[in-house]
């Protein structure tokens, strides 16, 4: 598709992306009738979301707003509506905006939904209605309040911990603290305002939060939580500042909640299957995980720290998230939980190119590594005795995207290697 990339559609803002939401919002706002609308803190979400909210009223459908609020949070709004769209472009840098479309469970649009978005925009062939036919925006008050009591009526008891709380100045930056505060906790704010000028990048790996990790140390507080912009992702720092790894806090998620299966991208580690979890895998993005949660299992994430609860909803929720860390860190020391789970040498990498283009000549030297398995739901995902890789185009960059993981740290080095020469030799023939 043209549009739609692994979560959404996303892109440095600009008149054609301005644009572009009018003819989503046509499209939408013909196709399903009654759309709940909201945004995250950037400074083109007015922009954007008055260009989305004009498309849907001028295909005649009925359209609510919900203000700034986090992704989570509109998408359970949406249950009262056909559709929902927040305007967002998660964790991409504040020149980027875009539009995410959901559903009144709580999951994403489908590709089937998308192909029939994306076919209406491109074809521009949608009409806007009579004036006759066209009704005011209204307004959609207490998302946030709804999205905190449903979570609340899940932790009954007081949670009694400090957590430092980093919400990048995006959506979420009232509404984690509020929910915390509500359950007990005592909260350190950490860019908890609203600003279209993230304090640091947006998405929340490692290498960007180092000010939490001093702040956690600082304040002795058992936990630290990290958002994207608009907390759809959710990731954690334990009592001694040390950042818990996707992969481990996959796990320790899935045994908070209790699950017995679970759903993951190909691109998560095999630790899952090995802490004896069933285990489902998806092509990488939260949408493909929402989809296939859909036919069951107690609990769906990506290692980028998108979490899904679906007794709550098919929407990834890094607040829901942020709830379950602090009841975690209340129960046990989370830096001895972390280094009780198995971790196997895992490296993550990209090389600049569009991976689409050269999908046969990377299967050509892919499958001279000879391996003993070949995934191919997403790229290509090689099993070896000892290891796997997974060589894949990005769904959201111009990029290549190499994942290895071995038993030891000489084996997960050749995997790599190995994966970026075919890259490379790939691209060099290529011209």
């Amino acid at each position: 598709m043209q549009l739609f990339g692994t979560s959404g559609i996303r892109a440095v803002v600009d008149k054609r992306l301005i644009g572009l939401a009018f003819r989503v919002g046509l499209a939408v706002g013909r196709g399903y009738g009654s759309v709940v609308t909201g945004s995250d803190t950037r400074t083109s979400a007015g922009a954007m979301k008055c260009s989305l909210v004009s498309g849907l009223l001028a295909a005649g459908a009925r359209c609510a707003d919900a203000g700034i609020v986090p992704t989570p949070t509109l998408a359970l709004a949406a249950r009262e509506y056909k559709a929902g769209v927040v305007v967002t472009a998660s964790h991409n840098p504040p020149e980027y905006n875009g539009l995410k479309l959901w559903n009144p469970d709580g999951s994403a649009f489908g590709l089937a939904q998308q192909e029939q978005v994306e076919a209406a925009v491109l074809a521009d062939t949608v009409a806007a209605v009579s004036w006759g036919e066209m009704k005011p925006c209204q307004l959609h008050p207490g998302a946030v309040e709804d999205h905190i009591a449903r979570i609340v009526q899940d932790f009954p008891e007081k949670l009694k911990v400090k957590v430092v709380v980093d919400a990048a100045c995006g959506a979420a930056a009232e509404v984690t603290p509020r929910l915390l505060e509500r359950l007990g906790c005592e909260v350190v704010a950490l860019n908890c305002r609203h600003s279209g000028f993230f304090p640091r990048p947006a998405e929340p790996v490692e290498a960007n939060l180092e000010e939490l990790k001093t702040a956690v140390k600082a304040s002795g507080a058992a936990l630290g939580i990290a958002h994207d912009g608009d907390a759809d992702r959710a990731m954690a720092v334990d009592e001694l500042g040390r950042f818990i790894p996707g992969d481990k806090l996959l796990v320790m998620l899935a045994q908070a909640a209790g699950a017995r299966e679970v759903v993951t991208t190909v691109d998560a580690s095999m630790v899952i299957e090995e802490m004896g979890f069933i285990t489902r895998r998806t092509r990488v993005g939260d949408s493909a995980v929402s989809e296939e949660l859909k036919r069951g299992g107690e609990f769906g994430g990506e290692t980028s720290g998108a979490w899904i609860f679906p007794a709550v909803s098919l929407c990834p929720d890094g607040i829901y998230a942020a709830a379950v860390m602090a009841a975690m860190a209340r129960r046990q020391r989370l830096s001895a939980l972390a280094d009780s789970l198995p971790a196997y040498p895992l490296v993550r990498d990209s090389i600049p190119a569009n991976g689409i283009k050269y999908f046969d000549l990377l299967r050509e030297g892919l499958l001279a590594l000879e391996p003993e398995s070949v995934d191919t739901r997403d790229g290509f995902r090689l099993g070896f005795r000892d290891g796997w890789l997974l060589v894949r185009a990005s769904g959201t960059e111009p990029k290549i995207r190499l994942t290895a993981e071995a038993k030891d740290s000489r084996r997960v080095r050749e995997l790599h290697q190995a994966g970026v020469k075919v890259v490379e030799d790939c691209l060099r023939r290529a011209g």
